[in-house]
């Protein structure tokens, strides 16, 4: 079976169907071979997207690019900091 990459958006929506399902008396492995994936996949999925909204999934992510993107800023600054307190003790 080839690997997939689902979006948030996708696996909120799959989380969201899979609970009606189970609600409805369906067995976990069906739902998991309806949306063919793991069930551990499922479990994880559930831990991570349980109660999110789309809305909430889309925050998230642009949260976690915000501060990836701070934290290569505050390497660049700790870089410079290092390199100037380098040349200030005239160790070269």
């Amino acid at each position: 079976m080839a690997r997939r990459r689902h979006t948030p958006e996708q696996i909120i929506r799959k989380v969201t169907e899979g609970q009606r399902l189970l609600a409805g008396g369906m067995e976990l492995a069906d739902v998991c071979r309806q949306f063919d994936i793991a069930e551990s996949t499922w479990h994880r999925w559930l831990n991570r997207y349980g109660g999110m909204t789309t809305d909430d999934a889309k925050e998230l992510q642009r949260l976690k690019a915000e501060n990836e993107q701070l934290k290569k800023l505050l390497a660049e600054a700790e870089l410079d900091k290092a390199m100037l307190k380098f040349v200030a003790e005239k160790k070269w």
